[in-house]
C-alpha cells in the first residue's frame, strides 16, 4: 500500500506540474493578446486558465499531503486531502465565472461601447485551443492512471476550456465580420456561463465522495459475485462502499455455517477479501463481518442483494 501511494502521489505531481508550466503559457499568451487586441473574451478566456495555474499548484501540494502514511490522527490516511482540494477548485471557477459575467454584463446593460477585437485575439485562442486539448488529454490519462478524481476533474475542465475558447473564436469572427464590439461581451458572459456549469459539476462529484455516496451499482454487483464465488461464504449484506480519494474502502457481512471455528471463519473472510481485491481495482481496505446463518438482525443500512434489485441508481460519475 505504502509504495502505491507513493506512485499516486508522483503521477500526481508530473500532472501538476505539466498543467502549472502548460497553463501558465496559455494564460499569459492569452491575457496579453485580449489586452492588446481588445477583447474582452479572450482576457476571460485567460484568467480561466489563470485559474488553471492556481488549481495546478494546488494539485502540488495535495500531491504531497496525500503521499504521507496514515498516523494516529488521521488512522484512514490523508486522501481525503485531494477530494477537499477538488471543492475548492469549483469555488474558485465559480467565481471567477460570477466575476466575468459581471463585468461583461455591466457593458452589456449599459451598453457600453467597445472596440472590435483585433487579429491577434484570434490567433492567441487557436493557439489556447491547440495548447488545451493537449493539456487535457495528459491530465485525463495520468488521472486514470493515479485514479485521481481531482486530475479528472481537472482533465474535464480543461476539455470545457476547449469548447469556451471555441466559443471565444466564433464570437471573435462574428464581432470581426460585423464590426460590432459589443458581440464580444456577449461572448464573455456565455463563457462565464460555461465556467459556473463546470464548477457546479466539479464540486457535485466531490460533495458526493465527501459525503460518503453515490457509488455504482455495478460495483456492489462485484462485492456480490465475488462473496457468492467463494465456498462456504454466503448471504453478502450490509455492504457500504465509499471513496477516499480514489481508492475503494469497503465494509460487509456474510454468513458461515454456525459451527465453524473462529480460525475457519477467518479464512473464509480472508478469502472474501481476495475474491473482491481480484475483481475491483484501487482498494484501500475491506472489513468483512462474519455471522452465524440464519441469525441476521434486521439492519437498517448497507445494501444487499435484493436490495439491489430494488434501490434506486445513485449519482456517479467514476
Amino acid at each position: 500500500m505504502g509504495d502505491e501511494r507513493l506512485d499516486r502521489s508522483r503521477l500526481i505531481w508530473a500532472a501538476s506540474l505539466t498543467a502549472l508550466f502548460g497553463n501558465t503559457i496559455l494564460a499569459a499568451v492569452k491575457i496579453g493578446t485580449g489586452i492588446y487586441a481588445g477583447s474582452m473574451a479572450v482576457i476571460g478566456d485567460g484568467i480561466d486558465s489563470s485559474m488553471d495555474v492556481l488549481i495546478a499548484i494546488m494539485s502540488l501540494i495535495v500531491a504531497r499531503i496525500i503521499s504521507r502514511p496514515a498516523d494516529e490522527t488521521h488512522p484512514w490516511g490523508h486522501g481525503r486531502a485531494e477530494t477537499v482540494a477538488t471543492t475548492l477548485l469549483s469555488c474558485m471557477l465559480f467565481f471567477a465565472g460570477a466575476q466575468l459575467i459581471l463585468s461583461s454584463g455591466k457593458d452589456i446593460i449599459f451598453g457600453v461601447q467597445r472596440e472590435v477585437p483585433s487579429l491577434p485575439s484570434v490567433i492567441g485562442t487557436v493557439i489556447s485551443i491547440v495548447g488545451k486539448l493537449l493539456l487535457a488529454w495528459s491530465q485525463y490519462f495520468l488521472g486514470k492512471k493515479a485514479g485521481s478524481i481531482m486530475l479528472k476533474a481537472n482533465a474535464k475542465n480543461m476539455y470545457a476550456d476547449v469548447l469556451l475558447s471555441a466559443g471565444v473564436l466564433v464570437g471573435l469572427g462574428l464581432s470581426m465580420f460585423f464590426h460590432v464590439g459589443l458581440i464580444d461581451s456577449w461572448a464573455a458572459v456565455l463563457v462565464g456561463l460555461w465556467v459556473i456549469k463546470s464548477a457546479l459539476g466539479i464540486f457535485r462529484e466531490a460533495n458526493t465522495e465527501l459525503m460518503d455516496g453515490g457509488s455504482d451499482k455495478t460495483y456492489y454487483r462485484e462485492v456480490f459475485d465475488a462473496v457468492n464465488s467463494v465456498e462456504e461464504a454466503g448471504n453478502p449484506h450490509r455492504v457500504r462502499m465509499r471513496r477516499i480519494a480514489g481508492l475503494w474502502d469497503i465494509d460487509l457481512d456474510i454468513e458461515v455455517a454456525p459451527n465453524k471455528t473462529v480460525t475457519e471463519a477467518h479464512w473464509i473472510s480472508y478469502r472474501v477479501e481476495k475474491a473482491i481485491k481480484a475483481r475491483i481495482e484501487n482498494v484501500y481496505d475491506i472489513m468483512v463481518h462474519v455471522e452465524p446463518a440464519g441469525n441476521m438482525e434486521n439492519e437498517g443500512y448497507g445494501l444487499s442483494e435484493e436490495s439491489l434489485k430494488t434501490s434506486p441508481q445513485p449519482y456517479t460519475d467514476h
